[in-house]
């Protein structure tokens, strides 16, 4: 079974190279330790969140994130990357999200991201068994001829990532893991660390991507 074979993944052992992608893919200045307090985050949530992302943030839409038991200084620092500083545009342009986040302050996205990083996951499902078997050698081994590294040398064997540094990937939807490893690619998304996201992305065909993101939401 899918869901079987992504359950019973062994740690394994990164090449040298996924090793220096992560020692390069260093934190985000705006990726600090977030606090806050969940309580006014669940409000935020049921006011401002609940149509896209839901109250708990378990999407029920594949276009958007699951946000519920994410990273919480990731889910933080995305919502500080949706905002201009100064003069300058958003380091994540999305006109949606600029306008959510626009009248929030550094404390709401604190507690929004302490809210949402503390509920239960209700993970999507693979689709597709063939994808979800080339995903998961890409994602334990990479493919040192392209240059690619293990997801796994970030993200974890399991995909619940590294805090503060690198996102939770398992049970997300494939349909969005996908679409953002594109715009990592064409560089339409760019608040990556290092660019190390797009370098990756840039060597990866469709089938590629499409692949590893299957396997993703198959992980728990």
């Amino acid at each position: 079974m899918i869901l079987r074979t992504a359950l019973t993944i062994a740690f394994v052992s990164v090449s040298l190279f996924a090793h220096a992608a992560e020692e390069a893919h260093a934190p985000d200045a705006a990726a600090a330790p977030a606090a806050g307090e969940p309580s006014k985050g669940q409000t935020i949530a049921g006011s401002l969140c609940v149509g896209c992302h839901a109250a708990d943030g378990n999407s029920a839409m594949a276009v958007n994130p699951i946000l519920a038991g994410q990273i919480k200084e990731y889910i933080y620092k995305q919502l500080v990357n949706f905002k201009p500083v100064g003069d300058k545009p958003a380091a994540r342009a999305n006109p949606i999200m600029g306008g959510m986040v626009a009248a929030l302050s550094d404390e709401d996205m604190k507690s929004l991201a302490a809210w949402f990083s503390a509920q239960a996951i209700k993970p999507a499902a693979a689709k597709d068994e063939k994808l979800v078997a080339a995903g998961q050698k890409l994602w334990r081994g990479g493919d040192q001829a392209k240059g690619i590294p293990a997801c796994a040398g970030c993200h974890g064997p399991s995909g619940t990532g590294m805090p503060a540094q690198y996102p939770r990937l398992a049970g997300q939807y494939a349909e969005y893991t996908e679409l953002q490893l594109k715009a990592f690619r064409s560089g339409e998304r760019a608040n990556d660390g290092e660019k190390v996201m797009r370098m990756i992305a840039a060597k990866m065909s469709d089938v590629e991507i499409k692949a590893v993101s299957e396997y993703a939401a198959a992980l728990r």
